[in-house]
């Protein structure tokens, strides 16, 4: 399964936390996404899975995905009251505030917030639709999602997402080594 984070937006530029907020790319953004068109045209794909989030869609779109289709459960992480908030910003009224560690607060009715369980839960659903697809599949999604989806892949809990740092327009690709789920390149670059 190869994944795609999607390229930079003005909000991941700044680290502003964007789970729901639909933000576009930035022009650096647009540039990323097309420079992993080479990756993903080197592959055909029996699946594409892309997070209904425009961010994403428009990464797909300029990586050259070709049909996919959007998956409800790709959606970034639900950061509640912490949506469009940095981190140095919400440690001055919780210090040493950690996402994986102490989640978020509830936010407005379009933010309530997710734990990282309710994000595994639906990494797990976006697994077994990957899992059931007999052949390569493409994911373009988030960084925290994509996070969350590789622990779930190896086993692990959601919150070990954590050890997995993600770089916006960058690609990555789980796999299986000797029947065991393994990762076969991670927050790699194009060019």
């Amino acid at each position: 399964m190869m994944l795609l984070r999607h390229g930079e937006t003005e909000w991941s530029r700044t680290g502003r936390h964007t789970g729901r907020t639909d933000v576009p790319l930035t022009p650096r953004g647009e540039e990323q996404a097309r420079a992993l068109a080479p990756v993903v045209g080197a592959r055909r794909f029996s699946l594409v899975l892309v997070s209904p989030a425009r961010r994403a869609r428009r990464t797909a779109e300029l990586a050259g995905a070709g049909d996919y289709e959007v998956e409800p459960n790709l959606w970034e992480w639900d950061y509640g009251g912490y949506e469009g908030i940095t981190t140095p910003d919400i440690r001055q009224s919780r210090p040493g505030w950690y996402l994986w560690r102490d989640g978020v607060v509830p936010g407005d009715a379009d933010h309530p917030g997710e734990t990282a369980a309710q994000v595994g839960e639906r990494a797990d659903k976006v697994i077994a639709r990957a899992r059931a697809a007999g052949g390569e599949v493409l994911v373009v999604a988030h960084g925290h999602m994509l996070r969350v989806l590789t622990a779930r892949w190896l086993g692990l809990p959601p919150e070990d997402g954590r050890l997995f740092r993600l770089d916006t327009g960058t690609y990555g690709a789980l796999g299986w080594e000797h029947a065991e789920p393994v990762i076969c390149h991670w927050n790699a670059p194009v060019g």
